[in-house]
């Protein structure tokens, strides 16, 4: 794989793109690797955050930097690296589809299930602790009773979930979508005090761990 190339995949942009893209990758993947995002003692992703970042950088620098050349089109790569492009056109792992399979009671603690398809999947009473799932599709999933322990579900499509009496103490639910989203029971104060990150999060519809649903 060339440097280019590689810049494109960092940005998880196709080859070619153009500038207001590349620039708004760089944003997306910014809000959602900044640090500030990760818990400070999960030293684990922290450092992992800050060496996404440090490559997210260069491969917006770098892109930036062709882009804005003279001789260099906005909406193409250079004829040079336009035949790697198109022999290596082969979806990345992280897109794979897991929609509908059984993973009840799974241990899949800390593992990097971000940008999986995982509707209707099976997760009731899985161990999902700090696990890193941003833009991951739940949509459907059945996630009863399951530990979401520090999650982080950044972006998240929840959509008509089933949560009931999951634990999501310190989860980090910013930006996702809950829509219709079953709740019950679901873990998410310790006493007064709110334990999970909901900002941006949409929870039109979703029933709320009281039954209330959210108006």
């Amino acid at each position: 794989m060339s440097d280019l190339e590689q810049y494109y995949r960092i940005l998880e942009l196709e080859p070619g793109a153009t500038l207001d893209e590349v620039n708004q990758a760089y944003k997306d993947l910014v809000f959602v690797w900044h640090p500030d995002r990760i818990p400070k003692d999960n030293l684990r992703l922290q450092q992992k955050a800050q060496d996404k970042l440090k490559a997210i950088n260069e491969a917006r620098e770098k892109l930036r930097s062709l882009k804005t050349k003279p001789q260099t089109t906005l909406n193409s790569p250079p004829p040079e690296a336009q035949k790697p492009f198109q022999t290596t056109q082969q979806p990345p792992k992280k897109s794979s589809d897991l929609s509908g399979k059984d993973y009840s009671r799974a241990n899949l603690s800390n593992k990097d299930l971000s940008g999986r398809n995982l509707s209707y999947a099976n997760l009731s009473g899985a161990n999902l602790s700090d696990t890193f799932m941003h833009k991951v599709n739940l949509r459907g999933a059945n996630l009863s009773e399951a530990n979401l322990f520090r999650a982080n579900l950044l972006l998240a499509d929840l959509r008509e979930a089933n949560l009931r009496a999951a634990n999501l103490i310190g989860a980090d639910l910013s930006g996702a979508d809950l829509r219709g989203a079953d709740l019950t029971g679901a873990r998410i104060r310790s006493g007064e005090r709110l334990l999970v990150k909901l900002i941006g999060t949409n929870l039109a519809g979703a029933i709320m761990p009281d039954g209330a649903i959210y108006q």
